[in-house]
């Protein structure tokens, strides 16, 4: 495990002790504000690549030659 020591500018410290107000540690709080970032991080880079897919004509087309195929199972 890693130990991590950082120095908190007064707007920091006003957030942490923020965060902290309902009895959790600042460990806690860090630990979780951490993982709130990672996962923002990750939802903006997973929404960026469906962006992308989105965008991309052989992909568009590819998902309508799907449509197609499935309409004709419907109409059975």
């Amino acid at each position: 495990m890693t130990v991590l020591t950082i120095e908190l500018d007064p707007p920091m410290e006003a957030a942490l002790a923020d965060l902290t107000g309902d009895g959790d540690s600042p460990e806690t709080a860090i630990r979780l504000a951490v993982l709130t970032a990672w996962r923002l991080r990750r939802d903006e880079r997973i929404r960026a690549q469906a962006e992308a897919i989105a965008a991309d004509p052989d992909d568009q087309a590819e998902i309508r030659a799907i449509q197609h195929e499935l309409d004709d199972l419907r109409a059975w």
